[in-house]
């Protein structure tokens, strides 16, 4: 019941959120959200590497996501390009390396440290832009991504735990099933389906592999943010939210299904959705 409860006060809010605000206020509210997934990301990390400066982490994702955004959505020169991305570069390298170095870490957590940033890094900006990139798009694009995401959820949820037989990756998380992924997979067909017959007045075949792409990518998300949680012995990455855990429980498949779905439309020239 905290389930749908939490569902049905949440989901019209990003909705609106998605549908009312501009641009970069949009932005900064995803910011806000995956920033504090990021939070209790460090959380669970933390004890790998106690005494390296981890919480840095939550200064440079919304920084780097802000560099990342401007650089895919605005009028960029060459030069500038450049730039962005030999900082980008050099974000997780020689910026790592010399704050775990003046930081004092320990020797003994450094790689740790190092892992935990470096992988953290990518793992929530390339999110952040993508939803930027997507709702500047076209909003109708985040909400696609929004109906493979969850319905593709909820569907593996309610069919994996009614008829689901064979383990998807019983080390990692004993609850999901094969059949409850190929239920996820089904409906995000199907999500697209709809949703391409309603925005474009047809059923297009790139839509839909898009939304294979994304429903795939969606539920290896969901699956990493589990295997990141069973490694350091954690049930739920925080308690925000009644009946689903904390933020990065609820956003582990959209961490991963957003950079893919832009990436997908872009590679199959379909960004250009008719509004």
């Amino acid at each position: 019941m905290q389930r749908l409860l939490t569902a049905a006060v949440a989901t019209p809010l990003a909705l609106a959120a998605l549908f009312l605000l501009p641009g970069w206020w949009w932005f900064a509210v995803v910011a806000l959200f995956v920033d504090w997934a990021a939070f209790e990301y460090v959380r669970i990390v933390r004890p790998q590497a106690p005494r390296a400066p981890l919480t840095v982490l939550l200064v440079v994702v919304p920084a780097a996501a802000a560099a990342l955004s401007y650089a895919l959505t605005e009028e960029v020169a060459a030069h500038e390009m450049r730039l962005l991305l030999l900082a980008g570069g050099g974000l997780l390298s020689v910026l790592l390396g010399t704050l775990l170095l003046f930081g004092r870490t320990p020797l003994e957590e450094t790689l740790p440290a190092l892992g935990a940033l470096a992988f953290g890094i990518p793992y929530f900006v390339l999110p952040i832009a993508s939803l930027h990139c997507l709702k500047l798009l076209d909003p109708w694009l985040v909400f696609l991504l929004m109906l493979i995401v969850w319905l593709g959820d909820t569907a593996a949820y309610y069919v994996g735990s009614r008829v689901g037989r064979h383990k998807l990756a019983p080390l990692i998380s004993p609850k999901k099933s094969w059949e409850g992924a190929a239920a996820s997979f089904a409906i995000a067909l199907v999500a697209a389906a709809a949703w391409s017959v309603w925005r474009l007045g047809r059923l297009d075949p790139g839509i839909l592999a898009v939304a294979a792409f994304t429903s795939v990518a969606a539920q290896v998300g969901d699956l990493v943010e589990s295997m990141i949680k069973r490694s350091a012995g954690v049930k739920d990455s925080g308690s925000v939210l009644p009946g689903h855990g904390g933020l990065l429980d609820r956003l582990d498949a959209m961490l991963f299904g957003a950079p893919v779905l832009l990436f997908a439309l872009w590679a199959l020239g379909l960004e250009a959705i008719p509004k």
